[in-house]
């Protein structure tokens, strides 16, 4: 059975999306079946993968409301013979963003992720939750239904902000709904080495966390590339695979792989 993982901060503007396109990308052409799931209701990585939300018929909510099965909501995405066919992707649009109120009058409305993801979680090897910018109730299915997490946080002077309230609810799904998600790691994003700044958040974040194995040793610069490539519908090693952008999530591809296996 494959792993479920979920890509999240709670701050916008971190790279979050850019991390769940350009990681399944990569895993794909390495050889891994992956589906990736857009829980957000802005539905930018469905964009990003050229795909038109005003036109989607089939989405997440359209499965999670039970209009049709999620195995019929899944499609591959564009240029996928350029992935060697094993990137798929469970797309979104706006009819997600009253998702929230409807899960809210449920009994047992962080299970519904979860459950929607169990039929086809063993046809992929990993699959990929690209959640909102809020610790809301779309967040806290993304964590019930998540084995691990994944953090992506900017090189940016106040990219330590509101991460303990991350890491605290990170912790009170897994008290309280018994449903543990301990991070799988946290990439820094938007990196400048050449700026002083840059080298600092780094350090501090390597401080803050103690434990330098929570923190990916690739990391991913600021790369014109790589915020390019959605306007194209395309990720980045499709749009360009030989800039810095990519390589970097190639790299950061192999240290998660390497991850799995210990």
């Amino acid at each position: 059975m494959g792993e479920t993982i979920a890509i999240m901060n709670q701050k916008g503007g971190c790279g979050k999306t850019t991390t769940a396109v350009n990681l399944s990308a990569s895993l794909a052409i390495m050889g891994k079946s992956v589906l990736i799931v857009d829980m957000d209701p802005q539905a930018n990585l469905t964009t990003s993968f050229g795909i038109n939300k005003l036109k989607l018929e089939n989405t997440v909510y359209s499965a999670i409301s039970g209009e049709i099965s999620v195995k019929k909501a899944i499609i591959p995405v564009k240029d996928n013979n350029k992935l060697n066919n094993n990137l798929f992707i469970l797309p979104s649009n706006n009819s997600l963003s009253g998702l929230e109120i409807e899960l809210s009058k449920l009994p047992k409305y962080h299970m519904v992720l979860k459950g929607l993801l169990s039929s086809v979680k063993n046809l992929f090897d990993y699959i990929f939750i690209d959640l909102p910018p809020s610790l809301g109730i779309i967040t806290i299915n993304g964590l019930v239904a998540s084995d691990s997490v994944i953090i992506p946080i900017q090189s940016e002077y106040y990219a330590l902000e509101g991460v303990a309230d991350l890491i605290n609810t990170i912790n009170l799904v897994e008290e309280r709904l018994k449903s543990p998600s301990p991070i799988k790691g946290i990439v820094l994003t938007l990196y400048d080495s050449r700026t002083r700044l840059g080298r600092e958040v780094y350090s501090e974040l390597k401080k803050y966390f103690g434990n330098k194995e929570y923190i990916f040793k690739t990391v991913i610069p600021r790369n014109i590339k790589l915020a390019e490539a959605p306007s194209y519908g395309k990720p980045g090693i499709i749009y360009d695979e030989d800039s810095i952008g990519t390589k970097s999530y190639l790299k950061l591809a192999e240290e998660f792989l390497r991850l799995k296996s210990k």
